[in-house]
């Protein structure tokens, strides 16, 4: 009996890692797993890595950067979360490992709950209300799309546009769909376009994805950017179950960017087939109109016809008439510019600039009278002023003094004195003189005048 041995040709590390990835990979589908975070390591290259563990058991998982800044609440040591993955094996170390493509909260989940958070607050204040939703119009002149330039919904609107109304003019406002700045983008975009008014209708489109991927649409600025828009708004946003914040916005949800371009445009064969139905419908009733009236001017006809010979006689006087209101009118308008032609004759001769050159010439020499007058008056009055001086000098007071004679007054007080009993013995008494004053003792009072000493006070 012979035995037959094992083979024995061995494998490397590498050959048996690389074989093991590749059954991993191969056999298990995307699968959700929950657990709680552990060993959170954040490497300068914005990867993350970190284990999931429960109570019995642990795996590594591995969050790459492209997909880590979704995520800016979690994952965080000590939290239970609930991630999406692919099950894959580090082949260098031989580890058994979690691809992440997504990570929430475990439960209800963080953006499930922000998302109704905000959905119910804008929706108290208003935002969704339905009598603030515009109408489309029913034939746009220029159709606006914001999206992003590489995405497929972008090339589902314009095959849409393309088939149903090729001649409609397509405006392309770019922007991200996904990322950290999305959202504030896709706001830029709504408040240029409403400001520019250079579209009848906007398209905001993207493709399907999972929550965190629609997260740009479920941000409060967008909402906020697309209720204050002054252009008619539709949102195609993911599939027909994908329901954003910015659909309970718009002014008209559509389920997919393709049903969103089919609500905007108008169906150009429906159209023409309406065109082309209203024009046979308008051609049969002018063939119509056209047969009745053509039918009342030959009836018309007839009747001028036969009372053609009744009006021959009217005709030839109304003809006579004509031309006796054209003479006379001639008659009337030789007349008027003969009339025309003396009134302006007379309107020459009284030019007021006749008038005015008169008036100036007697202005002047009013002028010249005037200032002779004015020349005489102040010679007389100056003569009037020179007698009444001289007169006004001889009645003068001071005029009197330097003829020799004296006041006297009381010392002090001043007051004047007249008589000679006004005064006592031994009172001082002042003298005004032409110039000067004395100051003068009252030695005797005699009824004939005054006898002073002939010494003046110091």
């Amino acid at each position: 009996m012979s035995v037959t041995l094992p083979d024995r040709s061995p494998y490397t590390v590498s050959r048996l890692n690389q074989e093991v990835r590749a059954l991993l990979e191969g056999e298990f589908p995307t699968l959700w797993v929950e657990g709680e975070v552990s060993n959170l390591s954040r490497p300068i290259s914005g990867h993350l890595y970190f284990s999931l563990k429960d109570a019995r058991s642990q795996v590594r998982c591995a969050l790459f950067q492209n997909r880590a800044f979704l995520f800016r609440d979690c994952p965080r040591n000590g939290q239970q979360v609930l991630v999406r993955g692919r099950i894959s094996l580090y082949e260098p170390r031989g580890d058994f490992q979690i691809i992440v493509e997504y990570v929430e909260e475990a439960g209800a989940g963080a953006l499930r709950r922000a998302y109704d958070e905000l959905r119910r607050r804008l929706e108290r204040e208003g935002l969704f209300a339905p009598e603030c939703k515009q109408r489309l119009p029913r034939f746009p002149h220029r159709i606006g799309v914001i999206t992003s330039a590489s995405g497929a919904a972008l090339h589902d609107v314009l095959s849409v546009l393309r088939r149903r109304c090729p001649c409609l003019p397509v405006l392309l406002y770019p922007v991200p769909v996904q990322g950290e700045d999305a959202a504030e983008r896709i706001a830029s975009a709504i408040r240029l376009a409403s400001q520019r008014r250079d579209c009848d209708v906007l398209l905001l489109v993207r493709g399907g994805g999972a929550l965190e991927d629609l997260r740009a649409f479920n941000e409060e600025i967008v909402a906020r950017a697309i209720f204050d828009c002054a252009i008619p708004l539709v949102t195609g946003v993911g599939h027909e179950t994908d329901v954003t914040i910015a659909d309970f916005a718009a002014d008209l949800r559509a389920a997919t960017p393709t049903a969103a371009a089919e609500l905007a445009s108008p169906d150009r064969l429906e159209w023409q087939h309406r065109v082309e139905s209203h024009a046979e419908r308008l051609q049969g009733a002018l063939q119509r109109r056209l047969a009745c009236q053509r039918q009342k001017l030959d009836e018309l006809e007839r009747r001028l016809n036969r009372l053609q010979p009744r009006l021959q006689d009217p005709i030839q006087r109304l003809d006579e008439l004509e031309q006796r209101l054209r003479q006379a009118l001639r008659n009337r308008l030789d007349r008027e510019r003969l009339r025309l032609a003396g009134l302006a004759e007379r309107l020459k001769a009284q030019t007021p600039a006749i008038r005015l050159r008169s008036a100036q010439q007697r202005l002047a020499a009013l002028d010249q009278q005037l200032q002779a007058a004015i020349r005489l008056r102040l010679r007389l009055a100056a003569h009037q002023l020179q007698g009444l001086g001289r007169n006004l000098h001889a009645l003068s007071p001071l005029a009197t003094l330097n003829r020799g004679y004296a006041i006297v007054r009381q010392y002090p007080g001043g007051e004047i004195l007249r008589r000679a009993d006004e005064a006592c013995v031994g009172e001082t008494v002042e003298a005004l003189l032409g110039e000067g004053c004395l100051r003068c003792e009252i030695t005797v009072v005699s009824a004939l005048g005054l006898i002073v000493d002939s010494h003046p006070n110091r």
